[in-house]
């Protein structure tokens, strides 16, 4: 009686120091990656941080080097909205800076493997773009104005996707809905009965939004 009993013991007190160990066996990783598929018009570059086997915390930076895109569909793609007084080129040559912040909520544990899913996720992510467009040069009764302008969009992304490491590589391809909205600021001038006039102008702009893309980076 006392041998089965003793066992038993030995059994359970072994199972509770590996439950312990796997516990404590997580180690927080870090991993850099990169969005190819908004190269067309920016740098976007996201650290994630994993806070448990089930939360991470992903914060991005974008850098935009043209705002091209924007200007196709703007200019167009006529879908009854409100364009914008701001010219091509100031589109093409529009610089500007964004930022995103998401927490990742995984759906299903992770697998161990050679090849394995980090794991399907939900993620809720806030973003803000500020772009600037470049002064345009007018010259009206002999004399120069220049005509400014930038913009702000403000968004909230609900993304579902399915991260994927092998060894330190990671690819992660996602796809989701969301809303934005864009607040254009520009200055033009004119001629209004001989003289020169400045027009300021804004012009807001709230639409739904459709993401689908992968990033792509490596495990730290």
């Amino acid at each position: 009686m006392k041998k089965p009993l003793l066992v038993t013991s030995l059994l359970v007190i072994s199972g509770l120091a590996t439950f312990a160990q796997d516990k404590t066996s997580f180690r927080p990783s870090t991993f850099i990656k990169v969005n190819p598929t908004t190269l067309i018009n920016e740098l976007d570059i996201y650290v994630q941080q994993e806070l448990t086997q089930k939360l991470s915390l992903e914060l991005g930076i974008s850098g935009i080097y043209t705002d091209y895109p924007d200007y196709v569909f703007a200019k167009k793609i006529d879908i009854g909205q409100k364009k914008p007084d701001i010219s091509t080129e100031q589109f093409v040559d529009a610089r500007g800076l964004g930022l995103r912040a998401g927490l990742r909520w995984y759906l299903f544990p992770p697998k161990d493997g050679l090849f394995h899913a980090v794991g399907t996720y939900f993620q809720p992510m806030l973003f803000y773009k500020k772009v600037f467009y470049p002064n345009e040069e007018v010259t009206l009764n002999n004399t120069k104005y220049n005509e400014s302008g930038d913009k702000s969009v403000y968004g909230l992304q609900l993304l579902l996707g399915r991260q994927i490491q092998k060894d330190k590589l990671v690819l992660d391809p996602f796809i989701g809905i969301g809303i934005r909205t864009k607040v254009y600021r520009y200055q033009n001038f004119g001629m209004n009965n001989g003289t020169v006039q400045a027009n300021d102008g804004k012009l807001v702009s709230i639409l739904p939004t459709l993401q689908l893309g992968i990033k792509i980076g490596f495990k730290m």
